[in-house]
């Protein structure tokens, strides 16, 4: 069972890092090019790294939390 879940977490990271790639260029493109971005939800752009997120290591993935926490917290 370790092996399918190494297995899933590269799987997620490539397609975490592909979709960053593949939403924001195109989000610049339209962004650049004057088109309309209002086509493209919030959520899509988030999407991706929800992705590269679950494709961590579960000591970077707690990393990153404590991160997030000491960053949107006050002192």
């Amino acid at each position: 069972m370790d092996w399918l879940e190494k297995i899933t977490k590269v799987m997620m990271l490539v397609v975490g890092c592909c979709g960053v790639l593949v939403i924001y260029l195109g989000f610049f493109y339209l962004m650049f090019s004057g088109k309309s971005t209002a086509i493209i939800p919030w959520y899509i752009l988030l999407s991706p790294w929800v992705c590269i997120y679950f494709g961590l290591k579960k000591q970077t993935q707690f990393e990153i939390k404590q991160w997030f926490i000491k960053k949107f917290t006050r002192k």
